[in-house]
C-alpha cells in the first residue's frame, strides 16, 4: 500500500498530524472518516498522485495523529480546531493553496476547512454527506438506527469510550458491512489497522468528543454561518453512494446535490457505485470522478 509515497509527522500548535504524501503538481488533500484511518485512500491516492500532490492525513484523535486534551464543551474536537490543523499542516508543507476531499467525518471537517480558510481551499469534495446542521435538523429514527455512531458515540463518557474499546474488531465489522458496502472491499490488515486504533483508549475518547462537537458545535457553527449568510467560494464536488441512506432519505429535498446547492453557488456531482465506503469499494470510479474535477479548469 501506498508505494513511493513518503511518511512523516507535523506539529501544528495543537496536534501531531500524520500524513503519507507523494508529490506531483498541485496540491491535494485527502481526508478519511469513521470508523477509518487515511488508509481508506490506500486505492484511490496511488491513481492521483501523478498528477497532484496528494497528501493523505490521519485527523486529529484518528488513525496515527495525537489527541489533544479535549474541554467540556468539546471545542478541541469541533471540525473547527480539526480544519485548523490541516490548514496548518499544508501551510508547513509549503502550500498556500490547495484542493481538499473528504469521506464522512473527513468530508465535515473538509467542508468547514471551506468555510473557515477560503482564501486557501481552490475545490472541495465531499463523499457521501450533507453538511452536520442539515443532518442534525433532519434526524429520525433512521439517522438513529441506521447511523449508529452519531447518537451513540456522542453520549456522556465514558459508556462510548468503554464499548468502543471493547468492542473495536466489532464496531468496525459492522460499520464496513451494514451500511451497503461489500466485505471484500476491506482486506484483514485493513480491519486490523482501524480496529487496533479503535481500541485505544485515547483515540476511543479523541473519537467520541469528535461526535459529541458534531452534536452540539459543529451544528452551532452551521447555523451560525447559514444565519449570516457565510457560504462556500469554491467549486464543490458531491458524491454519494447510489444505493445508500443520502440517496434514499432526502429524495423529497432533491438530493443530497440540491442540499448542498443551499451552501455554495457551483456544485456538480452525483451517485456512485458501492456502499457508503465506495471509495474502498470503487476506487477506480471515486478516483476517475476526483481527477476529472480537481485537474478540470
Amino acid at each position: 500500500m501506498f508505494d513511493d509515497f513518503e511518511i512523516a509527522e507535523f506539529e501544528t500548535g495543537e496536534a501531531r498530524i500524520f500524513i503519507r504524501r507523494a508529490s506531483s503538481g498541485p496540491a491535494l488533500l485527502l481526508l478519511h472518516g469513521f470508523p477509518e484511518t487515511h488508509l481508506m485512500w490506500r486505492d484511490v491516492a496511488p491513481k492521483l498522485a501523478d498528477r497532484f500532490s496528494v497528501v493523505c492525513a490521519d485527523l486529529r484523535g484518528y488513525g496515527k495523529s495525537s489527541c489533544p486534551p479535549s474541554s467540556p464543551d468539546h471545542a478541541p474536537y469541533a471540525k473547527r480546531a480539526m480544519a485548523a490543523d490541516l490548514a496548518a499542516l499544508m501551510t508547513k508543507l509549503g502550500f498556500s493553496r490547495f484542493m481538499v476531499a473528504g469521506h464522512d467525518r473527513g468530508g465535515r471537517v473538509a467542508y468547514r476547512l471551506a468555510l473557515d480558510h477560503p482564501d486557501r481551499v481552490e475545490k472541495l469534495a465531499v463523499l457521501d454527506i450533507i453538511a452536520t446542521a442539515d443532518a442534525w435538523d433532519r434526524a429520525d429514527a433512521r439517522l438513529a438506527l441506521g447511523y449508529w455512531p452519531w447518537s451513540l458515540l456522542a453520549q456522556p463518557e465514558p459508556l462510548p469510550e468503554t464499548i468502543m474499546a471493547a468492542a473495536a474488531d466489532a464496531i468496525v465489522d459492522n460499520a464496513l458491512e451494514s451500511w451497503g458496502s461489500s466485505p471484500a472491499a476491506f482486506p484483514a490488515e485493513v480491519r486490523q489497522a482501524y480496529a487496533d486504533a479503535l481500541r485505544d483508549p485515547a483515540h476511543a475518547h479523541a473519537i467520541c468528543e469528535e461526535y459529541r462537537a458534531a452534536a452540539t458545535l459543529d451544528r452551532e457553527h452551521d447555523h451560525a454561518d447559514r444565519a449570516a449568510g457565510r457560504r462556500i467560494a469554491c467549486p464543490v464536488l458531491a458524491l454519494w453512494s447510489g444505493h445508500g441512506a443520502l440517496a434514499e432519505w432526502y429524495a423529497q429535498e432533491g438530493g443530497p446535490l440540491a442540499l448542498w446547492q443551499e451552501w455554495a453557488g457551483n456544485v456538480s456531482g452525483g451517485a456512485m457505485p458501492g456502499g457508503h465506503f465506495f471509495p474502498e469499494e470503487a476506487s477506480a470510479e471515486t478516483a476517475a470522478a476526483l481527477r476529472a474535477f480537481f485537474q478540470a479548469k
